[in-house]
Parts: structure tokens; sequence; C-alpha cells
């Protein structure tokens, strides 16, 4: 490791991205930009790579929704900053590790962001009530809940208090199999993490596609095909729910293994 690298409590996700491709690189002797993704534009990464995991999961009209959101990391904030400025709908809680905020009325997102920023903290900010736990912002009033902070946090338990019409899982893994149930049973529409959070892995893939070719795409371009990806991917999922009148995430696994399941056939190994 050089000198000149900065101490390890400001290295970023991109520039890690790129020592360890620089590094593969040293051992095979040539370039390999594909090697790994997220990389700093300037070295081979992606546009639209960075609120892709959030844009993939934010694709209905709902700008005169309610949304509240476990989480204000990457996939949180930008699912926020979406939200409010590009799809109009209205922010009314945010849940983070020390509390929530809250105001029914909708969040500002730049004032909380920059609230958050500065003190690492959702506690203090002047435009919210502040809840005394990240977990209550799964049971305000809200159109879309989505928990996008870690797993576990919709169980058997506390699933009868959620009241939102969609979970939109920006998490891995946050809800248990035994909670999936109960909001079926609810009509609660459940758009499962592997689905919906997976616009974060798919524009990873067009970032290798881009490096393959060496020509990149407009921001335009990325949040475009990201769209028609996710779109093709709803509607498969929703298609095969209907179908088999199933939950969505087991409609979500028939179609993934019924794709598995034909490849496997076709190349004679079955």
């Amino acid at each position: 490791m050089h000198k000149d690298v900065p101490a390890p409590d400001v290295y970023t996700t991109p520039q890690i991205m790129a020592w360890m491709m620089d590094e593969f690189e040293m051992i095979v002797r040539h370039s390999e930009p594909g090697v790994i993704t997220g990389k700093p534009l300037a070295l081979g990464g992606s546009k639209g790579r960075g609120d892709a995991t959030a844009r993939g999961g934010i694709g209905l009209d709902l700008s005169k929704a309610t949304y509240s959101i476990q989480g204000f990391g990457n996939a949180g904030s930008f699912a926020a900053k979406i939200i409010t400025e590009e799809i109009g709908g209205k922010v009314v809680c945010v849940g983070e590790w020390d509390g929530a905020a809250y105001n029914p009325n909708g969040l500002d997102f730049a004032a909380l962001h920059k609230h958050f920023t500065e003190t690492g903290s959702i506690k203090g900010f002047k435009g919210a009530e502040t809840l005394a736990a990240s977990a209550d912002c799964l049971y305000v009033e809200c159109d879309v809940l989505i928990p996008a902070a870690i797993e576990g946090q919709i169980t058997d338990r506390n699933v009868d208090k959620i009241k939102s019409k969609v979970v939109l899982e920006l998490a891995n893994g946050p809800t248990t199999p035994e909670a999936d149930k109960v909001l079926a049973s609810k009509n609660i529409l459940l758009l499962p993490d592997f689905l919906a959070n997976a616009g974060g892995v798919t524009v990873s893939y067009f970032e290798q596609v881009q490096n393959t070719y060496n020509y990149y795409w407009s921001l335009e371009e990325v949040h475009k095909r990201l769209d028609h990806a996710m779109t093709n991917a709803f509607n498969a999922v929703y298609d095969m729910m209907i179908k088999e009148k199933v939950h969505p995430r087991l409609a979500a696994y028939l179609v993934s293994v019924n794709r598995v399941a034909e490849a496997v056939k076709l190349r004679g190994w079955v």
C-alpha cells in the first residue's frame, strides 16, 4: 500500500474497489476493469451505480403516496431522495439506529440529510418528532413501508402492527417467512428483497458490460435500461403470483427456479 494512501477512516467503497482492481491487474498483467464493480467513474465505474439499489425498487407511480423508511444509509437515503425529489411523494418517517424522525406532513429530505450527516444521528432534528426506537417507523400510517436497514425486522411478533399497503424490501431479509404469510393474508403487497433491491447488482452488471466494450453510457441510458430490467422482472413475478395464487416472495422463487430448470434441461443435464 502506498504511503500517501489516506487513513482507513476516510476510505470510500469506490476507492477500495479500484485498489482491488489494481491488485488483480498486477497479478494477471493486463487490464481487466470488469473484474470488480462499484469503481469510481474515472476508473471504469458506471454512472447511476450509487442510487441503483434504491432506484430499482421504486418504479411505481406513487407521487401522492406516503412512505416510511427504516434505514438512512445508501439504500434508505437514496430512496428518500428519489421519492421526494423525483417522484414527488411524501416521506413521513425515517428510522435509524438510535430512533426515528416522524412528521405526518412530510420530512424535509435535504434538511434531514444535512442534520444526519453532521451529527450521525436522527435525534434532534427540528423538523420532526423523535420516536424512541428505529422499529417505530415500521408501525406508522403510510402507503409504502421501506425496510432498508437490517434483516429480521418484520416478524410474526410485530407484523400485525404494520399499517402500510405495500412493503418494499430494500434491506436483505427484513421480513421473516412467517410474517410473509400474514402480510399476504392482510392483502399487503410485499416486494421481496431479491427482486426489489436487485437494481444494485443489475447496474453492476451494466458496469461490466461497459468495461468489456470500453463504451460508457449516459446516466439517462443507465436509468432507462435499469427501468426496463426491473419492470420486466416485476411483471414476471406478478404474473407468477396470479397464476399460482401464491405470495410474492414464493412467486419470485418460482420464477428463478423455473429459469434455472429450463437452462439445465436445455443443456441435457437432466
